[in-house]
C-alpha cells in the first residue's frame, strides 16, 4: 500500500510559488519519487455537497533538475476527496474566513483519508494564539487593542514588536524604537485596516542572530535553520529577505520542544515550524510551515523523506 497512495495537496497555485525554496514543492517530490499518486486544487476548489467533501481537482506532474523545477496540471475533475487516502492542508495564510471555512470542510472527511494537519485543530491553532498555551516560554507579551494598554507596555519594555495576529511571512511587523516618533500613526493604521487585535512583544536583540526554524514531525525536532535578518532590517523571514545560515539545536532548543511536544501529537499536529529567538519562541506555525529545503541545502537532513516515511508507516499500521 505505501507504493500507491493517493495524495491530494490543498495549496496556493504552483505558479505563485517561489519553488526553489517551497516545501510543499519538496514534499510533494518526494511523494511523487515513491510512486504516490499526487493531484493538486487550490482552495477555491473545495466543495460541500449533500454534507460530501468533493474537490475540482487535477493530477501533478513535477521535476526538479539543476535547480530547475517544473510542473505540469492535467485536466481537472470534481471528485470525492474520500477516495485519498492523504490530503495535505497546505494553503498560506492570512487565516481568514475563507481559511476557517476550509477546515470546517475538511473536517467532514472520514477517518479513513488522513488530513496533515488535523484541520480541527489547526483552526483551533493560529500561530500567534497558540503560542500563549506555553508562555513560560514566550519574551513578555500582550494581545490586545486597547491603545491605553499598549502604550503601557511601551512605557515598561521600551523596545517592542507590534504584529498583525493573523498575519504570516513577516508582514505587517513593526519594530517600534523608544524614540520611534511613528507608533500612534501604526496603531491608527492597524485600528482602521481590522477590528482585530494586536500582538505586542518586547522586542529580541537576539533577532541579530538569527530567528532559529525548528522543524518538528510529530513533536520531535528534525532539523533547523537559523534565519539572519539583512542590515537595517528587523524581521528574519526569508519572505522578506532573511538569510538561512546552518545552525544546530541548543539545549534550550530541546526543551523548547520537549515541552510542546505532548500537546502537539495529541493534536494531530503532526508537521510543524517553530521559530525560537534567544532562549524564547515565538511562533508556533501548524498552517504551512516552511523551510525543509534550505535545512536540506545546509544541512543535509531530508525531512520530506522522514515525513512520508511517517505517513507511510502511520497509514499501514
Amino acid at each position: 500500500m505505501s507504493n500507491d497512495l493517493k495524495i491530494a495537496f490543498l495549496m496556493d497555485p504552483l505558479e505563485d510559488l517561489d519553488l526553489k525554496g517551497d516545501t510543499s514543492f519538496a514534499l510533494a517530490l518526494e511523494a511523487q519519487k515513491r510512486k504516490h499518486k499526487i493531484s493538486f486544487f487550490k482552495p477555491e476548489d473545495l466543495m460541500l455537497k449533500s454534507n460530501e467533501v468533493y474537490a475540482n481537482i487535477c493530477k501533478i506532474e513535477l521535476s526538479s533538475v539543476n535547480n530547475k523545477n517544473e510542473f505540469k496540471y492535467h485536466e481537472a475533475f470534481i471528485k470525492p476527496l474520500k477516495n485519498y487516502d492523504v490530503v495535505m492542508m497546505r494553503q498560506d495564510p492570512p487565516f481568514d474566513m475563507g481559511y476557517i471555512t476550509a477546515t470546517h470542510i475538511l473536517e467532514k472527511l472520514p477517518v479513513s483519508t488522513l488530513v496533515v494537519n488535523n484541520p480541527s485543530e489547526v483552526r483551533n491553532s493560529p500561530e500567534k494564539i497558540f503560542v500563549t498555551n506555553f508562555s513560560h516560554l514566550m519574551p513578555k507579551t500582550i494581545i490586545t487593542r486597547n491603545f491605553k494598554v499598549i502604550e503601557n507596555f511601551r512605557n515598561d519594555y521600551k523596545d517592542i514588536i507590534i504584529k498583525p495576529l493573523y498575519g504570516n511571512g513577516g508582514q505587517g511587523v513593526f519594530h517600534i524604537l523608544p524614540e520611534d516618533e511613528n507608533f500612534n500613526s501604526i496603531l491608527e493604521m492597524f485600528f482602521s485596516q481590522s477590528k482585530e487585535p494586536l500582538m505586542i512583544q518586547e522586542y529580541l536583540k537576539d533577532v541579530r542572530c538569527g530567528d532559529k526554524r525548528i522543524i518538528l514531525l510529530n513533536g520531535e525536532p528534525v532539523g533547523a535553520i537559523n534565519r539572519v535578518p539583512q542590515k537595517g532590517e528587523s524581521r528574519s523571514n526569508m519572505h522578506v529577505g532573511g538569510i538561512p545560515k546552518k545552525t544546530q539545536l541548543t539545549k534550550r532548543d530541546r526543551f523548547i520542544c520537549n515541552e510542546i511536544s505532548d500537546s502537539l501529537k495529541k493534536k494531530g499536529l503532526y508537521f510543524v515550524g517553530i521559530d525560537v529567538i534567544g532562549e524564547y519562541i515565538t511562533e508556533i506555525n501548524v498552517t504551512s510551515p516552511t523551510g525543509i529545503r534550505e535545512i536540506k541545502d545546509l544541512q543535509n537532513i531530508a525531512i520530506e523523506e522522514m515525513f512520508w516515511d511517517f505517513i507511510e508507516n502511520k497509514i499501514i499500521y
